[in-house]
């Protein structure tokens, strides 16, 4: 397989070097567990899922260009997956199978005290996400899950709206 980056061809994807798996997380895996999916139909409908949960005050209080605010979002997903790349569930989510076909859903809370409940409620939940801080104003603005099974996670952010 090569790497097309524009108009140029790069090198072949079995020439780029591949960074170790990372430490396996303290936090359980994101596999759904078989109680947690009640149907066989159910289980047909999973899909593997990175939620991104962004700030509505900073572009509406704080006056953050939308593009700054995405970036933000950008950060955190990216963040998210590097930091879990030896996960299974990651490594299935970024498969060469399953690459073009990724699930996000970007959601919004009020602020910053809704963002950091969020981010402890999914630890104590274990699961695995990236509260990004921006740096170095120290300001928490955006948090993304690891790539996890929807039937797993979904429960917790279902409060949540539709980033607009």
């Amino acid at each position: 397989m090569v790497v097309i980056i524009g108009s140029r061809i790069a090198a072949p994807l079995a020439s780029i070097p591949r960074f170790p798996a990372a430490p396996r997380s303290r936090f359980a895996s994101c596999k759904p567990m078989a109680q947690e999916i009640p149907t066989a139909e159910a289980a047909k409908e999973d899909v593997l899922i990175q939620y991104v949960v962004i700030r509505k005050d900073l572009v509406e209080t704080m006056k953050w260009p939308l593009g700054s605010v995405i970036s933000q979002g950008c950060h955190a997903a990216v963040a998210a997956v590097w930091m879990h790349r030896g996960d299974p569930d990651t490594i299935e989510y970024c498969s060469p199978e399953k690459i073009d076909t990724m699930h996000k859903v970007t959601l919004e809370v009020k602020g910053e005290i809704q963002l950091l409940n969020l981010s402890k409620k999914l630890a104590e939940a274990s699961i695995d996400h990236k509260l990004w801080i921006e740096q170095p104003e120290n300001l928490p603005t955006c948090l993304a899950t690891k790539p996890c099974w929807k039937s797993r996670v979904s429960s917790h952010f279902k409060k949540l709206k539709l980033c607009s």
